[in-house]
């Protein structure tokens, strides 16, 4: 207990704010957005050891002022700041070829049958299903309304 407490009692303003860098880097290395909180945290604690005496400022009052500072920041980060998790994108759909191809034209290669089956759009054949109750014949042209399990919804057009 002894080497804790006499660890504890030499902190210096350099391993708080070396606590920060480190927790810094493995914010960038994993990317949760908690982590940063956390070493914003230890580097207030840093500040708090400059600006505050020794008395009020020892490892006590920096353990206090550390654990209350990063909870208040990762509490607020999840809240406060939850816009900065999330990520605005100007394609939306970048990587979801189905959903690119709503509106698109093309025609049956099958009789729709139970409401499933086969449409070609430009030169590949889809499995597709009936997005209203409209009868879809062999060589009918269709129009792609969405898509549901990797399956055209397709109407008559």
């Amino acid at each position: 207990m002894d080497a804790v407490v006499g660890f504890l009692s030499g902190l210096t303003v350099w391993h708080w704010v070396g606590l920060g860098i480190v927790l810094m880097a493995i914010e960038v290395a994993v990317g949760t957005f908690d982590l940063l909180w956390v070493s914003l945290g230890a580097f207030l604690t840093a500040l708090f050891m400059l600006i505050v005496p020794p008395p009020v400022g020892g490892w006590e009052g920096q353990l206090t002022f550390f654990g209350f500072v990063a909870i208040a920041f990762v509490i607020s980060g999840r809240t406060v700041f939850k816009g900065l998790r999330l990520r605005a994108t100007s394609h939306p759909n970048l990587n979801d070829r189905l959903t690119n191809m709503i509106g698109q034209n093309g025609h049956a290669t099958t009789s729709f049958e139970g409401g499933n089956g086969k449409v070609k759009i430009g030169d590949t054949v889809w499995l597709a299903k009936q997005a209203d109750g409209s009868a879809i014949a062999h060589g009918s042209a269709v129009v792609v309304t969405g898509s549901e399990h990797g399956v055209l919804k397709v109407r008559a057009g």
